[in-house]
This record gives structure tokens, sequence and C-alpha cells, in this order.
């Protein structure tokens, strides 16, 4: 299969040669039957690559859902002999009532969307031999070389001396030291600081807790949350985002060694809690739970959002296409839920208790266990808690939990997961009209009523929904 370019673009009558250029038109059933033969005639008479039949609000989706169905990653060895580059030509035929043609603005936007996807995907596919946290961050280097800013790094030794006992002792035994990083984005004007905590754990052996030889390959995958926010905040800082935002990446390889955790040690993490290990299999929440506290703490973010490839329990609870969803806000639910459907990147709910579920961490020894005691209770939200528990749950920011473990894959390729939501979901802190359409916040809520229940710092907090 040759490298393959997506090349947005505005529809045109010019007529070639179908065998030359290939037609596929692609829609929902309905938009399909609402085409007609005027509009479509120069491109089958013929034309382009591919044809986009949907309404104006299906257009983002639309777009990514194209680039996931090109993967950017091969080390096939015949390839070399067929690389000529590609390109598909993407053209959208929007049907009424909102029938124009695509700006050039859109057309940019949808291009820098699919590139980021592609990109994160890529990243997820490479293994670990290519994508250690050495190669991780040269990555996040050239995206914050693209955007114009240098990441801040803290790593190895430095963690541990820093208190963050979560990274430093699921990454302790690889041969490549664990890393926090962070790209921060702080435009003039902005009123909100936005903080994405990614899970990168760039190979997951289960460590002392070892996983088994059916169950360990694969987990090359284990970095998608990650991924997923170093493509979502480059596109978003490319489309004007005109609040504080920062992309922390909790980068580690939970491997085996002299160095490794065992089963019984106790860490101190970020938040100043200790915890009892006594899975080390559990390992995202403590690197996640680092990077939500670093983002409360030192960069006081209003509005948190972690996401990761958490648990085998997500797939369990809400299947291969929707990702687990925890949060503090129920109106954020509502708008995390609208963005999935948006953006094809979908999510469903989960039971949101704390009160009754994180006796599960209950510890004689230390402030928690990592992992529960009783697997079946409710154990997808009860991962997501662990977060929340080091931040507090009397936190007053908004806080939300992406488990999105299942969807990060799709047979042998990743999907570029949770690109396409975070994206929908803070559409309305972008100066494109197109994120700006298909997100959800500020659509459905009563304003009235929300100041009536916030007020001051809180309310502020929350100024987006």
């Amino acid at each position: 299969m040759a490298a393959v370019e997506l090349e947005f673009c505005q529809g045109s009558e010019d007529e070639s040669d179908p065998r030359d250029k290939p037609v596929l038109i692609v829609g929902q059933q309905g938009d399909l039957q609402k085409l007609t033969w005027k509009q479509v005639r120069g491109k089958l008479q013929p034309r382009v690559n591919e044809e986009v039949v949907c309404e104006r609000s299906a257009v983002f989706a639309s777009a990514c859902a194209i680039a996931r169905a090109f993967p950017l990653f091969s080390r096939r060895s015949g390839l070399s002999k067929h690389s000529e580059r590609q390109t598909v030509a993407v053209e959208f035929i929007l049907l009424e009532p909102s029938n124009g043609p695509l700006t050039t603005a859109t057309l940019k936007c949808l291009s820098n969307a699919a590139e980021s996807i592609r990109m994160a995907a890529r990243i997820v596919d490479t293994p670990c031999n290519e994508m250690s946290t050495d190669d991780f961050l040269q990555e996040i280097k050239t995206v914050g070389s693209e955007l114009g800013m240098v990441p801040t790094i803290i790593r190895g030794e430095e963690l541990q001396k820093k208190g963050f006992g979560g990274i430093y002792g699921v990454g302790k035994a690889a041969v490549n030291p664990p890393a926090l990083a962070v790209l921060s984005h702080k435009p003039e004007g902005a009123t909100q600081t936005i903080a994405w905590v990614g899970k990168g754990i760039v190979y997951d052996t289960g460590g002392l807790s070892i996983k088994g030889k059916t169950l360990m390959p694969g987990m090359k995958r284990d970095c998608g949350g990650a991924a997923a926010v170093l493509g979502a905040f480059r596109a978003a800082v490319k489309q004007g985002f005109k609040e504080n935002l920062h992309a922390i990446f909790c980068l580690a390889e939970n491997a085996i060694g002299p160095k490794a955790t065992r089963p019984d040690d106790i860490h101190r993490l970020y938040s100043g809690k200790t915890v009892e290990i006594n899975n080390t299999d559990a390992e995202g929440r403590l690197v996640l739970a680092d990077g939500a506290v670093y983002a409360s703490k030192d960069l006081k973010a209003d509005i948190i959002l972690d996401i990761a490839t958490l648990t085998g329990a997500q797939g369990i609870a809400t299947g291969k296409y929707h990702a687990g969803l925890l949060t503090n806000s129920e109106n954020w639910e509502k708008a995390c839920v609208k963005a999935g459907r948006k953006s094809g990147d979908l999510v469903q709910p989960l039971v949101y208790t704390p009160e009754l579920h994180f006796s599960e961490f209950s510890s004689a020894m230390a402030d928690m266990k990592n992992f529960v005691s009783d697997r079946n209770n409710a154990q997808c939200s009860c991962a997501g808690l662990f977060v929340a528990a080091h931040m507090g749950f009397d936190w007053s920011g908004v806080w939300i939990h992406v488990d999105m473990a299942f969807p990060a894959y799709s047979g042998e390729r990743a999907t570029g997961y949770g690109v396409a939501l975070l994206l929908a979901l803070f559409g309305r802190a972008t100066d494109d009209p197109m994120l700006q359409l298909v997100s959800p916040l500020g659509s459905d809520v009563d304003k009235k009523s929300e100041e009536g229940e916030l007020t001051g710092k809180a309310l502020k907090r929350r100024r987006l929904v």
C-alpha cells in the first residue's frame, strides 16, 4: 500500500476519466437518498477520489472518520517498491438547508484535525522499540517546535526528588527513564485554564504482576491517551484556542527489572498521599494521579480532563465503541456525550458515587491501595475515582475522566481516538466556526439555573458550559 496524503478540497465541475481518478461516495443512508444526479453528474461522468454526502453538522465527524481509514505506520518490507505518494482528494456535497460550499478556513480545520488523528494513531501503532519514552518526548518536542513552544520536562531521578512517586515508581525499572512533559499555550486575554492529561505507558508488561502471553501483545497501545492529547493540542492551538491550555504527558514503560516496583511497596504520590501497591498492572492510575495533581496544584487549572487506555473493565462496562466517562459535573457529562456523537468518538457515562465505591481502595498500611478489593464492584468507575481522590473529592473545578481502552483500536490498528472528541468538546474555546458548530458547550444549559447554584470562582470554572 502506497503512502497516502489526504487533501480536503472544494467541489468543482471539472471532469476526468474515473478510471484514472476513482470515485467513492460516502454518507449516511438517509443523506445519500437525498442526492440528485445533478449534484454528482460531474463526479461520475466522471471525477475524484472521495465524495462525502452529509449535512453541514456532520462534516467534522465525516472528515475524522476518513482520516482513521488511512493509517500511517507500516514496516512492511515490500512497501518501498510501491512508495509513490498518492493523494486522496475529499470533497463534501452538503445537503439543504445549508448546502453551500465549504470555506477555505473549514477545509484547513478538517486537514489539521485529520493530520492530528493520523499522527496519534501512528504513535500508538509504533512498537516500543521505536516508541520508547525518549521517542515519545521527541514527538512532543516536534509538535512544540511546530507551534513555537518548548516543553517542560521532568524525568528520571528528578521525578522522585520532586515527589512524582506515581510516574517514577511505574517507570523506574525501564532502560528509558519515565518523564512528565508539559506543552503550554497561554494566549493573551485568556480567562480560564484547561489541562488535558494523557496516560503515556509506551509498553505495559504488567510489571511484576505480569500479564499472560495472550494478554501482553498489543500493550504498545497503552500510550493512546497521551497520543490523543498531543494530537488534539496540536490541532486546537492551530485553530486558535483562546484559553490557557496545557497538555500533560505522563510517560513511562511498565517494565520488569531489579528496580521494578513490588506488590506491597508503598509510594508517596505528588498529592502527598501514600499508596500501597497491590497490583503493579494497575499502573495507569498512578501516573495519571501525578499528572492531574500537577495540573491542579502547579498549573491552577479550572478544568482538568484525563484520558487513558486505563482498564480492561471499560470494554465490559461500555463496549468496544464507547469510552467510559466519569465526571464531577452533570452538565459536562451531558456535553461530553453530545461531543462524542458530533465527533464520532463516542462516550458513555459511568456510575459516579465516590461515597459508595472508594472504600474498594482501603488499606491498613497507607492512605489507599492502587487496586480494588472486589473486581465486580464498578471496577471501571473505581479506577477513575482513584485519580479524583488525589485531587480531592472536594476540589471545586471540573474534572472529566475518559477511559478509552477499547475504542483506542480496531482490529490491529489504532484509531486515533480522543483527538476528535477533545476538539469537539472544547470547540467553543477556539476561533474556528466548524469546531464551534460541533461543540455542545453552552448550547443546552439553563444558565439562570446554573448561576443560581454557582458563584464566584466555581461559576467561572464552568463558564464554557
